[in-house]
């Protein structure tokens, strides 16, 4: 049994979407930061850190956003999200998901302008490719929530990100993304800027 522990429009927003796409059965735990559930004790016995997401598997914790798609993708290898048996294409997904996690990830804190630098590199390696790596994979998922939450929260202008616009309408037009968009709006964001 798959249970995730999410904060809607967190980073837990990108496992949501993976397992909407890979179609198993999950139940969800929302978590709200503002009542800091994500500090009750009961949830500090699954994630020390307090932070999500967590995918309970079994009742055995995971966490972290690229641990978490990674399992999914090699669990569920029917949904496609991820190369299977070419090792290159297999390290431009960790290549991606290193690069989101430890650049793109943190800029959005450290204000518009280096934010923007940052995003403009991202939108300089996706170039004009549909997918990050010429098919949809979970660093497409991984993209798409960072570049959402940057879009909605430091507002960029309209064209300074193409590249990502373009690839923020592909994934909007996904069921899983709009399936998970709905879900998580109806909860609530309690999202600061």
């Amino acid at each position: 049994m798959l249970t995730l522990y999410f904060a809607p429009g967190s980073s837990s927003m990108a496992p949501h979407i993976a397992l909407h796409e890979i179609g198993a059965p999950f139940e969800t735990r929302p978590l709200s930061f503002a009542k800091k559930e994500n500090r009750a004790p009961a949830y500090l016995a699954i994630n020390r850190e307090g932070k999500a997401p967590t995918l309970l598997i079994d009742g055995r914790p995971l966490t972290e956003v690229a641990a978490i798609l990674f399992y999914l993708a090699r669990r569920f290898p029917e949904a496609a999200l991820m190369p299977d048996g070419d090792i290159e294409a297999e390290a431009q997904v960790v290549s991606w998901m290193s690069f989101l996690a430890a650049t793109v990830h943190p800029a959005r804190r450290q204000g518009i302008v280096h934010a923007s630098a940052v995003y403009a590199i991202a939108d300089q390696r996706l170039g004009d490719r549909e997918w990050a790596l010429g098919r949809y994979s979970i660093a497409d998922i991984h993209l798409f929530r960072l570049f959402w939450r940057f879009r909605n929260s430091l507002l960029p202008p309209a064209g300074q990100f193409p590249n990502l616009s373009a690839h923020y309408v592909r994934m909007m037009a996904r069921p899983a993304v709009r399936r998970t968009c709905e879900i998580e709006a109806a909860i609530g964001y309690e999202l600061s800027p």
